[in-house]
Protein backbone atom coordinates (compact mmCIF):
# COMPACT_ATOMS: atom_id res chain seq x y z
CA UNK A 1 0.00 0.00 0.00
CA UNK A 2 1.34 3.39 -1.06
CA UNK A 3 0.91 5.52 2.39
CA UNK A 4 0.40 8.78 0.11
CA UNK A 5 -2.14 7.53 -2.26
CA UNK A 6 -4.48 10.40 -2.63
CA UNK A 7 -7.94 8.95 -2.31
CA UNK A 8 -10.31 11.74 0.18
CA UNK A 9 -10.46 14.70 -1.79
CA UNK A 10 -12.42 17.22 0.03
CA UNK A 11 -13.99 20.85 -2.07
CA UNK A 12 -14.03 23.55 0.32
CA UNK A 13 -16.64 25.95 -1.18
CA UNK A 14 -19.68 25.01 -3.36
CA UNK A 15 -21.33 27.73 -6.12
CA UNK A 16 -20.73 26.76 -9.58
CA UNK A 17 -16.44 25.88 -9.02
CA UNK A 18 -17.37 23.28 -6.44
CA UNK A 19 -20.27 21.54 -7.73
CA UNK A 20 -18.71 21.82 -11.48
CA UNK A 21 -15.33 20.14 -9.96
CA UNK A 22 -17.26 17.18 -7.73
CA UNK A 23 -19.92 16.45 -10.72
CA UNK A 24 -16.61 15.71 -13.19
CA UNK A 25 -14.52 14.23 -10.63
CA UNK A 26 -17.54 11.76 -9.76
CA UNK A 27 -18.40 11.42 -13.07
CA UNK A 28 -14.92 10.30 -13.84
CA UNK A 29 -13.00 9.11 -10.84
CA UNK A 30 -16.17 8.79 -8.54
CA UNK A 31 -15.12 4.59 -7.86
CA UNK A 32 -11.95 5.11 -6.77
CA UNK A 33 -12.53 8.36 -4.55
CA UNK A 34 -14.01 9.18 -1.78
CA UNK A 35 -15.37 12.82 -2.47
CA UNK A 36 -16.57 15.37 0.32
CA UNK A 37 -17.98 18.62 -0.59
CA UNK A 38 -18.17 21.11 2.13
CA UNK A 39 -20.44 24.44 2.22
CA UNK A 40 -22.19 26.87 3.82
CA UNK A 41 -25.35 28.42 2.86
CA UNK A 42 -24.21 31.37 5.38
CA UNK A 43 -21.89 32.94 2.76
CA UNK A 44 -23.43 32.02 -0.33
CA UNK A 45 -22.02 32.61 -3.91
CA UNK A 46 -20.87 35.28 -6.29
CA UNK A 47 -23.60 33.92 -8.35
CA UNK A 48 -23.47 36.31 -11.52
CA UNK A 49 -21.79 34.02 -13.63
CA UNK A 50 -24.89 33.65 -16.56
CA UNK A 51 -23.09 33.44 -20.00
CA UNK A 52 -21.11 30.84 -21.17
CA UNK A 53 -19.18 29.50 -24.58
CA UNK A 54 -19.24 26.88 -26.81
CA UNK A 55 -17.08 24.18 -24.72
CA UNK A 56 -19.60 23.68 -22.16
CA UNK A 57 -22.02 21.67 -24.52
CA UNK A 58 -18.80 19.66 -24.76
CA UNK A 59 -18.73 19.05 -20.90
CA UNK A 60 -22.91 18.45 -20.48
CA UNK A 61 -21.87 15.67 -23.41
CA UNK A 62 -19.38 14.32 -21.29
CA UNK A 63 -21.25 14.30 -17.80
CA UNK A 64 -24.35 12.33 -19.53
CA UNK A 65 -26.61 15.98 -19.47
CA UNK A 66 -29.30 15.99 -21.90
CA UNK A 67 -29.73 19.75 -23.31
CA UNK A 68 -33.39 19.67 -22.87
CA UNK A 69 -33.07 18.53 -19.21
CA UNK A 70 -30.04 21.16 -18.92
CA UNK A 71 -32.08 24.04 -20.61
CA UNK A 72 -35.67 23.68 -18.23
CA UNK A 73 -33.62 23.00 -15.00
CA UNK A 74 -31.08 26.22 -15.39
CA UNK A 75 -34.21 28.34 -17.24
CA UNK A 76 -31.47 28.28 -20.19
CA UNK A 77 -31.74 30.35 -23.41
CA UNK A 78 -29.64 30.02 -26.46
CA UNK A 79 -26.09 32.54 -27.00
CA UNK A 80 -25.06 33.07 -30.18
CA UNK A 81 -22.30 35.65 -29.36
CA UNK A 82 -21.94 39.08 -27.94
CA UNK A 83 -22.87 41.84 -28.71
CA UNK A 84 -20.60 45.42 -27.67
CA UNK A 85 -21.67 48.64 -27.97
CA UNK A 86 -19.75 51.77 -27.66
CA UNK A 87 -16.28 49.97 -26.90
CA UNK A 88 -15.05 51.77 -30.80
CA UNK A 89 -16.79 54.98 -30.11
CA UNK A 90 -20.25 56.16 -28.72
CA UNK A 91 -23.02 54.84 -30.90
CA UNK A 92 -20.77 51.76 -32.56
CA UNK A 93 -21.60 48.14 -32.09
CA UNK A 94 -20.08 45.19 -33.67
CA UNK A 95 -20.21 41.17 -32.27
CA UNK A 96 -17.87 38.92 -31.24
CA UNK A 97 -20.02 35.88 -32.68
CA UNK A 98 -19.53 32.21 -32.76
CA UNK A 99 -18.68 29.87 -35.20
CA UNK A 100 -17.38 30.71 -38.57
CA UNK A 101 -17.30 33.59 -41.02
CA UNK A 102 -17.99 33.13 -44.28
CA UNK A 103 -16.12 30.17 -46.45
CA UNK A 104 -12.82 28.01 -45.31
CA UNK A 105 -10.17 28.22 -47.85
CA UNK A 106 -7.16 26.15 -47.12
CA UNK A 107 -4.06 28.54 -45.60
CA UNK A 108 -6.17 31.67 -45.98
CA UNK A 109 -8.79 32.94 -43.91
CA UNK A 110 -12.11 34.27 -45.80
CA UNK A 111 -11.52 38.17 -44.18
CA UNK A 112 -8.14 38.33 -46.61
CA UNK A 113 -10.71 37.63 -49.22
CA UNK A 114 -13.32 40.02 -48.20
CA UNK A 115 -10.80 42.70 -47.42
CA UNK A 116 -9.83 42.37 -50.98
CA UNK A 117 -13.58 42.37 -52.00
CA UNK A 118 -13.91 45.80 -49.98
CA UNK A 119 -10.99 47.68 -51.97
CA UNK A 120 -12.53 46.69 -54.88
CA UNK A 121 -15.71 48.50 -53.77
CA UNK A 122 -17.94 45.93 -52.07
CA UNK A 123 -19.82 47.74 -49.45
CA UNK A 124 -20.84 44.38 -47.57
CA UNK A 125 -20.33 44.02 -43.74
CA UNK A 126 -18.14 41.55 -42.66
CA UNK A 127 -20.88 39.82 -40.26
CA UNK A 128 -23.43 39.69 -43.63
CA UNK A 129 -21.11 37.19 -43.70
CA UNK A 130 -21.31 35.56 -40.06
CA UNK A 131 -24.61 33.16 -39.89
CA UNK A 132 -24.04 32.81 -36.18
CA UNK A 133 -24.47 37.71 -36.09
CA UNK A 134 -27.27 37.42 -38.58
CA UNK A 135 -29.23 34.43 -36.78
CA UNK A 136 -28.43 36.53 -33.40
CA UNK A 137 -29.74 39.63 -34.61
CA UNK A 138 -33.19 37.86 -36.16
CA UNK A 139 -33.44 36.35 -33.10
CA UNK A 140 -33.93 32.84 -34.75
CA UNK A 141 -32.43 29.41 -33.84
CA UNK A 142 -31.74 26.41 -35.49
CA UNK A 143 -29.65 23.02 -34.52
CA UNK A 144 -28.81 22.03 -38.07
CA UNK A 145 -25.58 20.68 -38.27
CA UNK A 146 -25.05 22.32 -41.85
CA UNK A 147 -26.63 25.07 -44.21
CA UNK A 148 -28.61 23.78 -45.79
CA UNK A 149 -27.36 22.24 -49.56
CA UNK A 150 -24.12 23.17 -48.34
CA UNK A 151 -20.72 21.80 -46.44
CA UNK A 152 -20.57 24.57 -44.15
CA UNK A 153 -21.42 24.37 -40.70
CA UNK A 154 -24.69 25.20 -39.37
CA UNK A 155 -24.85 27.61 -35.66
CA UNK A 156 -22.14 27.28 -33.25
CA UNK A 157 -24.00 28.06 -29.40
CA UNK A 158 -23.78 28.20 -25.72
CA UNK A 159 -25.98 29.51 -23.34
CA UNK A 160 -27.27 31.63 -20.65
CA UNK A 161 -28.72 30.36 -17.26
CA UNK A 162 -29.57 30.72 -13.71
CA UNK A 163 -25.93 29.79 -12.35
CA UNK A 164 -27.61 28.92 -8.66
CA UNK A 165 -30.13 26.82 -10.59
CA UNK A 166 -26.86 24.97 -12.34
CA UNK A 167 -25.07 24.59 -9.10
CA UNK A 168 -28.18 22.94 -7.24
CA UNK A 169 -28.83 21.02 -10.50
CA UNK A 170 -25.05 19.69 -10.21
CA UNK A 171 -25.30 19.16 -6.61
CA UNK A 172 -27.92 16.37 -7.28
CA UNK A 173 -26.21 15.24 -9.98
CA UNK A 174 -22.73 14.91 -7.88
CA UNK A 175 -25.02 13.22 -4.71
CA UNK A 176 -26.49 10.89 -6.86
CA UNK A 177 -22.60 9.72 -7.81
CA UNK A 178 -21.77 9.71 -4.03
CA UNK A 179 -20.32 12.61 -3.26
CA UNK A 180 -21.11 13.43 0.02
CA UNK A 181 -21.66 17.22 1.48
CA UNK A 182 -21.59 18.40 4.49
CA UNK A 183 -23.11 21.87 5.30
CA UNK A 184 -20.48 24.13 7.41
CA UNK A 185 -18.45 27.20 7.96
CA UNK A 186 -14.67 26.39 8.01
CA UNK A 187 -13.06 28.44 10.85
CA UNK A 188 -9.39 26.95 10.79
CA UNK A 189 -7.10 25.32 8.58
CA UNK A 190 -5.09 22.50 9.99
CA UNK A 191 -1.31 22.55 7.87
CA UNK A 192 1.28 19.61 9.02
CA UNK A 193 4.44 20.82 10.67
CA UNK A 194 6.82 19.31 8.74
CA UNK A 195 5.14 19.87 4.94
CA UNK A 196 3.27 22.48 5.23
CA UNK A 197 0.41 20.08 3.76
CA UNK A 198 -3.22 21.00 4.71
CA UNK A 199 -4.54 17.99 7.01
CA UNK A 200 -7.92 18.85 7.87
CA UNK A 201 -10.24 21.73 8.33
CA UNK A 202 -12.25 22.75 11.22
CA UNK A 203 -15.70 23.75 11.01
CA UNK A 204 -17.40 26.07 13.53
CA UNK A 205 -19.60 23.17 14.64
CA UNK A 206 -15.91 21.38 16.06
CA UNK A 207 -15.80 18.85 13.28
CA UNK A 208 -13.02 17.88 11.65
CA UNK A 209 -12.93 17.11 8.15
CA UNK A 210 -9.56 15.16 6.55
CA UNK A 211 -7.92 14.93 3.48
CA UNK A 212 -5.87 13.99 1.18
CA UNK A 213 -6.21 16.85 -1.59
CA UNK A 214 -8.16 20.08 -1.14
CA UNK A 215 -9.98 21.81 -3.82
CA UNK A 216 -10.06 25.82 -2.98
CA UNK A 217 -14.02 26.56 -4.17
CA UNK A 218 -14.23 29.32 -1.80
CA UNK A 219 -14.05 32.21 -4.17
CA UNK A 220 -12.42 35.61 -4.25
CA UNK A 221 -11.55 34.75 0.01
CA UNK A 222 -9.14 32.13 -1.48
CA UNK A 223 -9.63 30.54 2.13
CA UNK A 224 -7.01 27.67 1.79
CA UNK A 225 -4.81 28.28 -1.17
CA UNK A 226 -4.16 32.30 -0.21
CA UNK A 227 -5.23 32.43 3.76
CA UNK A 228 -3.53 29.07 4.64
CA UNK A 229 -0.98 28.88 2.23
CA UNK A 230 0.40 32.48 1.50
CA UNK A 231 0.68 31.05 -2.26
CA UNK A 232 0.60 34.99 -3.42
CA UNK A 233 -0.64 36.48 -6.24
CA UNK A 234 -0.12 38.36 -9.61
CA UNK A 235 -2.01 41.79 -10.03
CA UNK A 236 -3.21 42.69 -13.14
CA UNK A 237 -4.97 45.71 -12.31
CA UNK A 238 -2.67 47.94 -14.51
CA UNK A 239 -3.70 46.71 -17.40
CA UNK A 240 -7.47 45.48 -16.60
CA UNK A 241 -8.41 48.94 -14.40
CA UNK A 242 -12.35 47.92 -13.35
CA UNK A 243 -12.20 46.99 -9.67
CA UNK A 244 -15.79 46.85 -9.28
CA UNK A 245 -19.28 44.65 -10.15
CA UNK A 246 -22.94 45.65 -9.53
CA UNK A 247 -25.24 42.77 -10.36
CA UNK A 248 -28.97 43.20 -10.47
CA UNK A 249 -31.35 41.11 -11.75
CA UNK A 250 -35.08 42.19 -13.37
CA UNK A 251 -38.01 41.30 -15.13
CA UNK A 252 -37.52 39.59 -18.64
CA UNK A 253 -38.49 41.44 -22.04
CA UNK A 254 -39.86 40.01 -25.43
CA UNK A 255 -38.21 38.76 -27.50
CA UNK A 256 -35.72 36.74 -25.90
CA UNK A 257 -32.31 37.53 -27.64
CA UNK A 258 -30.38 35.14 -28.67
CA UNK A 259 -26.92 36.92 -27.42
CA UNK A 260 -25.49 38.42 -24.60
CA UNK A 261 -24.53 42.55 -24.85
CA UNK A 262 -21.88 44.46 -23.15
CA UNK A 263 -22.42 48.10 -23.64
CA UNK A 264 -19.48 50.35 -22.98
CA UNK A 265 -20.05 53.55 -20.28
CA UNK A 266 -17.80 56.10 -19.23
CA UNK A 267 -15.95 54.11 -17.02
CA UNK A 268 -16.60 50.56 -17.35
CA UNK A 269 -19.21 48.58 -18.93
CA UNK A 270 -22.53 46.82 -18.40
CA UNK A 271 -23.87 43.12 -19.46
CA UNK A 272 -27.33 41.94 -20.13
CA UNK A 273 -27.50 38.10 -20.30
CA UNK A 274 -31.48 37.14 -21.06
CA UNK A 275 -32.71 34.18 -19.13
CA UNK A 276 -36.26 32.61 -20.02
CA UNK A 277 -37.49 33.89 -16.65
CA UNK A 278 -35.56 37.08 -16.26
CA UNK A 279 -32.85 39.10 -17.24
CA UNK A 280 -29.00 39.08 -15.33
CA UNK A 281 -27.30 42.68 -15.59
CA UNK A 282 -24.25 43.83 -14.27
CA UNK A 283 -21.75 46.66 -14.35
CA UNK A 284 -18.20 46.64 -14.17
CA UNK A 285 -16.29 49.49 -13.41
CA UNK A 286 -13.63 51.56 -12.34
CA UNK A 287 -13.41 52.76 -8.38
CA UNK A 288 -11.03 55.40 -9.26
CA UNK A 289 -13.31 57.02 -11.94
CA UNK A 290 -16.72 56.07 -10.34
CA UNK A 291 -18.41 56.19 -7.44
CA UNK A 292 -20.64 53.56 -6.21
CA UNK A 293 -23.29 55.41 -5.72
CA UNK A 294 -22.98 57.02 -9.54
CA UNK A 295 -22.75 53.17 -10.65
CA UNK A 296 -25.61 52.23 -9.08
CA UNK A 297 -28.17 55.14 -10.51
CA UNK A 298 -26.67 54.49 -14.09
CA UNK A 299 -27.10 50.45 -13.92
CA UNK A 300 -30.76 51.14 -12.58
CA UNK A 301 -31.73 53.93 -15.68
CA UNK A 302 -30.39 51.05 -17.92
CA UNK A 303 -32.68 48.22 -16.65
CA UNK A 304 -35.11 46.79 -19.59
CA UNK A 305 -37.49 45.64 -16.77
CA UNK A 306 -38.63 46.21 -12.89
CA UNK A 307 -35.33 45.36 -11.11
CA UNK A 308 -35.85 42.36 -8.66
CA UNK A 309 -33.58 42.63 -5.83
CA UNK A 310 -30.95 45.22 -4.58
CA UNK A 311 -27.69 45.62 -6.81
CA UNK A 312 -25.07 43.52 -5.64
CA UNK A 313 -21.58 45.32 -5.01
CA UNK A 314 -18.94 42.87 -5.79
CA UNK A 315 -15.15 44.56 -5.13
CA UNK A 316 -12.53 42.20 -7.05
CA UNK A 317 -8.59 42.40 -8.16
CA UNK A 318 -7.95 40.78 -11.53
CA UNK A 319 -4.76 38.81 -11.94
CA UNK A 320 -4.25 35.27 -10.92
CA UNK A 321 -2.27 33.27 -7.79
CA UNK A 322 1.27 32.48 -8.45
CA UNK A 323 0.74 28.99 -8.17
CA UNK A 324 -2.79 27.35 -8.70
CA UNK A 325 -1.67 24.08 -7.05
CA UNK A 326 0.61 24.93 -4.44
CA UNK A 327 1.44 21.41 -2.30
CA UNK A 328 -2.16 19.57 -1.63
CA UNK A 329 -4.78 22.51 -2.50
CA UNK A 330 -5.49 22.93 -5.81
CA UNK A 331 -7.54 26.32 -6.68
CA UNK A 332 -10.56 26.43 -8.97
CA UNK A 333 -13.12 29.19 -9.46
CA UNK A 334 -12.40 33.03 -8.22
CA UNK A 335 -10.27 31.54 -6.19
CA UNK A 336 -7.63 30.72 -8.50
CA UNK A 337 -7.47 34.43 -9.99
CA UNK A 338 -10.37 36.92 -11.73
CA UNK A 339 -10.62 37.59 -15.01
CA UNK A 340 -14.02 40.09 -15.37
CA UNK A 341 -16.42 38.72 -17.30
CA UNK A 342 -16.12 40.56 -20.43
CA UNK A 343 -16.02 36.94 -22.71
CA UNK A 344 -17.72 34.95 -20.53
CA UNK A 345 -15.08 32.92 -19.50
CA UNK A 346 -15.53 32.26 -16.02
CA UNK A 347 -17.62 29.12 -16.10
CA UNK A 348 -15.23 27.85 -18.34
CA UNK A 349 -12.01 28.23 -16.51
CA UNK A 350 -13.96 26.18 -13.69
CA UNK A 351 -14.39 23.73 -16.36
CA UNK A 352 -11.20 23.34 -18.05
CA UNK A 353 -8.95 23.27 -14.56
CA UNK A 354 -11.26 20.69 -13.44
CA UNK A 355 -10.57 18.70 -16.48
CA UNK A 356 -6.67 19.52 -16.05
CA UNK A 357 -6.96 18.21 -12.68
CA UNK A 358 -8.80 15.01 -13.76
CA UNK A 359 -6.14 14.13 -16.35
CA UNK A 360 -3.25 15.06 -13.76
CA UNK A 361 -4.55 13.66 -10.82
CA UNK A 362 -2.41 12.69 -8.61
CA UNK A 363 -3.08 9.41 -7.67
CA UNK A 364 -0.24 7.51 -6.04
CA UNK A 365 0.85 11.00 -4.26
CA UNK A 366 1.44 14.68 -5.26
CA UNK A 367 4.57 14.69 -7.44
CA UNK A 368 6.06 17.94 -8.01
CA UNK A 369 6.05 17.33 -12.12
CA UNK A 370 2.39 17.10 -12.18
CA UNK A 371 1.90 20.19 -9.63
CA UNK A 372 4.22 22.45 -11.73
CA UNK A 373 2.42 20.84 -15.41
CA UNK A 374 -0.86 21.94 -14.00
CA UNK A 375 0.44 25.26 -12.81
CA UNK A 376 2.36 25.66 -16.35
CA UNK A 377 -0.91 24.61 -18.52
CA UNK A 378 -3.17 27.38 -16.20
CA UNK A 379 -0.60 30.14 -16.51
CA UNK A 380 -0.46 30.23 -20.23
CA UNK A 381 -4.41 29.66 -21.01
CA UNK A 382 -5.26 32.63 -18.38
CA UNK A 383 -2.95 35.06 -19.71
CA UNK A 384 -3.68 33.92 -23.39
CA UNK A 385 -7.25 35.05 -21.98
CA UNK A 386 -6.08 38.37 -20.39
CA UNK A 387 -5.06 39.25 -23.65
CA UNK A 388 -7.94 38.82 -25.13
CA UNK A 389 -10.21 40.60 -22.32
CA UNK A 390 -7.16 43.73 -22.57
CA UNK A 391 -7.38 44.39 -26.20
CA UNK A 392 -10.92 45.18 -25.90
CA UNK A 393 -9.87 48.34 -23.30
CA UNK A 394 -6.93 48.92 -25.80
CA UNK A 395 -7.89 49.80 -28.98
CA UNK A 396 -10.65 51.68 -28.07
CA UNK A 397 -11.31 55.31 -30.50
CA UNK A 398 -13.34 57.26 -27.54
CA UNK A 399 -12.19 60.28 -26.49
CA UNK A 400 -15.10 61.13 -24.12
CA UNK A 401 -13.58 60.17 -20.68
CA UNK A 402 -10.61 60.02 -18.62
CA UNK A 403 -10.87 56.20 -18.27
CA UNK A 404 -11.35 55.26 -21.79
CA UNK A 405 -7.74 57.87 -22.51
CA UNK A 406 -6.12 56.14 -19.77
CA UNK A 407 -6.79 52.83 -21.68
CA UNK A 408 -5.72 53.81 -25.02
CA UNK A 409 -2.43 55.17 -23.27
CA UNK A 410 -1.53 51.92 -21.12
CA UNK A 411 1.42 49.81 -21.83
CA UNK A 412 0.45 45.78 -22.70
CA UNK A 413 1.85 42.56 -22.90
CA UNK A 414 4.29 42.28 -25.48
CA UNK A 415 2.67 39.16 -26.41
CA UNK A 416 -0.68 41.39 -27.21
CA UNK A 417 1.48 43.76 -29.01
CA UNK A 418 2.93 41.53 -31.60
CA UNK A 419 -0.22 40.59 -32.42
CA UNK A 420 -1.80 43.95 -33.16
CA UNK A 421 0.69 45.26 -35.06
CA UNK A 422 1.46 42.25 -37.31
CA UNK A 423 -2.44 42.43 -37.90
CA UNK A 424 -2.41 46.27 -38.98
CA UNK A 425 0.13 46.13 -41.05
CA UNK A 426 -0.08 42.90 -43.03
CA UNK A 427 -3.26 41.37 -41.93
CA UNK A 428 -2.27 38.78 -40.70
CA UNK A 429 -3.04 36.94 -37.69
CA UNK A 430 -1.61 33.33 -35.77
CA UNK A 431 -3.65 31.56 -32.70
CA UNK A 432 -1.20 30.95 -29.91
CA UNK A 433 -1.19 27.03 -29.32
CA UNK A 434 -3.82 25.91 -26.96
CA UNK A 435 -5.25 30.04 -26.98
CA UNK A 436 -9.36 29.44 -26.17
CA UNK A 437 -9.92 32.16 -29.09
CA UNK A 438 -9.97 31.30 -32.56
CA UNK A 439 -8.44 33.82 -35.32
CA UNK A 440 -12.12 34.16 -36.03
CA UNK A 441 -12.80 35.73 -32.63
CA UNK A 442 -9.49 37.83 -32.66
CA UNK A 443 -10.96 39.18 -36.17
CA UNK A 444 -13.84 40.09 -35.15
CA UNK A 445 -12.49 42.24 -32.16
CA UNK A 446 -9.44 43.90 -33.90
CA UNK A 447 -11.63 44.79 -36.58
CA UNK A 448 -14.94 46.05 -34.64
CA UNK A 449 -12.73 48.20 -32.86
CA UNK A 450 -11.62 49.78 -36.17
CA UNK A 451 -8.15 47.89 -36.88
CA UNK A 452 -8.17 47.29 -40.45
CA UNK A 453 -5.43 45.67 -41.95
CA UNK A 454 -3.23 47.43 -44.71
CA UNK A 455 -2.83 44.27 -46.66
CA UNK A 456 -4.47 41.72 -47.17
CA UNK A 457 -2.44 37.73 -47.75
CA UNK A 458 -1.28 36.78 -51.19
CA UNK A 459 -3.29 34.25 -51.65
CA UNK A 460 -6.30 36.23 -51.94
CA UNK A 461 -4.84 37.19 -55.51
CA UNK A 462 -5.68 33.74 -56.59
CA UNK A 463 -9.54 34.61 -57.58
CA UNK A 464 -10.18 37.19 -60.07
CA UNK A 465 -11.69 40.62 -59.00
CA UNK A 466 -15.30 39.09 -60.92
CA UNK A 467 -14.43 35.66 -58.71
CA UNK A 468 -14.40 37.61 -55.21
CA UNK A 469 -17.41 39.68 -55.68
CA UNK A 470 -19.26 36.92 -56.74
CA UNK A 471 -18.30 35.07 -53.68
CA UNK A 472 -19.65 37.89 -51.76
CA UNK A 473 -22.70 37.52 -53.06
CA UNK A 474 -22.98 34.23 -53.16
CA UNK A 475 -22.18 33.68 -49.74
CA UNK A 476 -24.83 36.55 -48.42
CA UNK A 477 -27.72 35.05 -50.51
CA UNK A 478 -27.15 31.62 -48.78
CA UNK A 479 -26.95 33.33 -45.23
CA UNK A 480 -29.69 35.23 -45.76
CA UNK A 481 -31.94 32.59 -46.67
CA UNK A 482 -30.95 30.29 -44.40
CA UNK A 483 -31.75 32.25 -41.49
CA UNK A 484 -35.13 32.90 -43.38
CA UNK A 485 -36.28 29.44 -42.57
CA UNK A 486 -35.02 28.82 -39.06
CA UNK A 487 -37.61 28.95 -35.69
CA UNK A 488 -37.31 31.54 -33.99
CA UNK A 489 -35.29 31.44 -30.73
CA UNK A 490 -37.89 31.86 -28.05
CA UNK A 491 -40.35 28.91 -30.53
CA UNK A 492 -37.09 26.35 -29.77
CA UNK A 493 -36.94 27.04 -26.39
CA UNK A 494 -40.78 26.84 -25.87
CA UNK A 495 -40.48 23.72 -27.60
CA UNK A 496 -37.59 22.37 -25.35
CA UNK A 497 -39.69 23.30 -22.23
CA UNK A 498 -42.89 21.84 -23.18
CA UNK A 499 -41.72 18.35 -24.34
Amino acid sequence: MNKDKVQNVVIVGGGTAGWVSAALLSRVLGKTLNITLVESEQIGTVGVGEATIPPIITINNALGITEKEFINETKATIKLGIEFENWKQQGDSYMHAFGGIGKNFPFCDFYHYWLKAKNLGDTSDFWDFSLNYQAAKHNKFSKSPKIEGTNMPGLTYAYHFDAGMYAQFLRKYSEAKGVKRIEGMVCNVNLNDDNGFVESITLKDGSCIDGDLFIDCTGLAGLLIEKALNTGYVDWSHWLPCDRAMAIPCESVAPITPYTKSIAHDSGWQWRIPLQHRIGNGLVYSSKHMTDDQAKELLLKNLDGKPLAEPKIIPFRTGRRRKQWHKNVVSIGLSSGFLEPLESTSIHLIQTAAIRLIKLFPHQGIKDTEVDEFNRQTKIEIEQIRDFIILHYKVNERDDSKFWRECQRMDIPESLQRKIELFKTTGKLFREQDDLFTEIAWQQVLMGQGIIPEDHNALADALTEQQILDLMQNLKILIDRSVKGMASHEGFINTVSAT
